[in-house]
């Protein structure tokens, strides 16, 4: 199955808003397992502080931590986690990987919708804020690293 859809949405001179859509041949309860339990399975190592993504988390519950696991004992939050639904949605709240070192804040929410025996996955991403520079640039890199942390899932949550 291919992407349904992917883009930087909105991007304006304080934030920027992107989607991807795309159909997982797996039901709704198997993409959220991998989602909010086995995410070190399925991110991609090179979009990681440590290099390994065996060594993230996601403490799927209000409040919880999407969290990394660095050497010598040092760790980063990624995000936080502020709704979860099993098997339909997960909410977080945070700025991912460069978007950290500026003045922003982001919403991800993961999307689980039944589709026979499948799933529709929808995530959005919403990032606002200051961020010297502009966000022209960074927009369009957010994107792709997210679209291709969803390219991963739909292939992990399918078995392949």
């Amino acid at each position: 199955m291919m992407s349904i859809a992917a883009a930087v949405v909105t991007l304006a001179a304080n934030g920027f808003l992107v989607r991807h859509e795309v159909a997982v041949a797996a039901p709704p309860a198997k993409v959220y397992e991998a989602l909010a339990g086995k995410v070190g399975s399925w991110w991609s190592s090179k979009h990681t502080y440590s290099g390994d993504a065996a060594n993230l988390s996601i403490d799927a519950r209000a409040g919880g931590c999407f969290c990394e696991k660095l050497k010598d004992g040092g760790s980063v939050e990624h995000m936080r986690v502020v709704f979860v639904a099993p098997n339909s949605a997960v909410r977080m709240s945070g700025a991912l990987g460069p978007l950290q070192a500026h003045g922003l804040a982001g919403s991800l929410t993961w999307r689980l919708v039944p589709a026979g025996d499948a799933t529709t996955l929808s995530v959005t991403y919403s990032v606002g804020g200051f961020m010297d520079g502009g966000f022209e640039k960074i927009a369009p890199a957010v994107d792709g690293v997210l679209g291709e942390q969803v390219q991963r899932l739909k292939s992990y949550a399918e078995g392949k």
